[in-house]
């Protein structure tokens, strides 16, 4: 059995990976540096590859994502049909949790006017601020990542509301829960809304002029998913025209940002590179090699799978 490993690894997690599939031949090569030749020699990857290299290889039996999101694999002929997609759900929460919690409160703390305050030498009070304390947030897409993230606003004082795309009772920590239809009622309640959906057919520009209109003027939004789940020209004119208050953003659409992008110069608008990921937090790293080894094994012994992708949704299987 071949199995190529694209993940970063030393030999502490190689030894893990060894102890995985005992009898397995193992190439290491991160991206992209990764062939066609080493893709289609492979029985197992570890790791994401390029999309264009895999040409629907047939030998292909297991390809284990080191990310969360799914959805280019997902595209017919991408995949052979007796490939199994699993990806690495409940790596990322705490990660982008608290990436979206910081950037939250740098915004409605006016952290960033102060920043630009000190490299121009003002000393000066800008004002009133918002807090979480007492406010109604709305997560949508509360799976691994919004579950880490609704914990930390309701520990905060925050009125917690989740949306999943199934129907589902509330968590310990939410107030309410609903599905995706339900958006539209509990949106004017939001003072924050927090989005954390994959990019598939149904969150592509999910939130459109409409809706984001539905938003409080004083809510913020917060996207920590993927960038085309709202047009750019759309956050635009609503942080220009003050339709809400602020955005919080780790994604973009397109990416990497284009220097005239009309997002650069918006107000009320903090905007990283898409970096909540990756592996800048040891943790992440850890459960990604956690969860790769465990489905290794599992695929080995011809044991259940964590994390196995459905094609038609690009949701994990549950």
């Amino acid at each position: 059995m071949q199995i190529l490993i694209t993940i970063p690894v030393t030999e502490k997690e190689m030894a893990c990976f060894r102890q995985a599939a005992p009898e397995a031949e193992f190439t290491c090569m991160q991206n992209p540096n990764v062939t066609e030749e080493m893709i289609a020699a492979s029985d197992i990857i570890i790791g994401n590859v390029p999309t264009n290299r895999i040409k629907a290889s047939p030998r292909l039996k297991l390809l284990q994502l080191n990310s969360a999101g799914s959805n280019e694999f997902c595209v017919p002929g991408v995949l052979s049909p007796n490939t199994i997609l699993c990806n690495a759900t409940g790596a990322y929460g705490v990660a982008l949790a608290e990436h979206m919690l910081a950037q939250i409160l740098m915004l409605i703390k006016k952290l960033n006017m102060y920043e630009e305050n000190r490299k121009n030498h003002i000393w000066r009070d800008e004002g009133g601020v918002t807090g979480i304390y007492g406010s109604t947030t709305l997560v949508i897409g509360a799976g691994d990542i919004g579950t880490e993230f609704g914990r930390r606003m309701a520990a905060l004082g925050s009125r917690v509301i989740g949306i999943r795309r199934h129907k589902v009772e509330p968590a310990d920590y939410m107030i309410d829960s609903g599905t995706m239809e339900d958006i539209d009622r509990f949106l004017p309640e939001a003072d924050f809304v927090a989005c954390a959906l994959p990019a598939t057919k149904e969150t592509y520009h999910l939130f459109d002029r409409e809706r984001v209109g539905r938003m409080k003027k004083t809510a913020v939004l917060a996207n920590i998913g993927r960038g085309n789940l709202i047009e750019t020209e759309v956050l635009a004119d609503a942080l220009k025209n003050h339709v809400i208050a602020g955005a919080c953003i780790d994604v973009t659409d397109p990416e990497p940002l284009p220097e005239d992008s009309i997002l650069w110069d918006c107000p009320n608008l903090i905007l990283t590179p898409h970096i909540s990921g990756f592996y800048h937090l040891r943790h992440t790293y850890d459960r990604i090699i956690e969860i790769a080894c465990s489905n290794l094994a599992a695929f080995v012994s011809g044991g259940e799978l964590i994390n196995q992708v459905d094609f038609e949704t690009g949701y994990r299987k549950f």
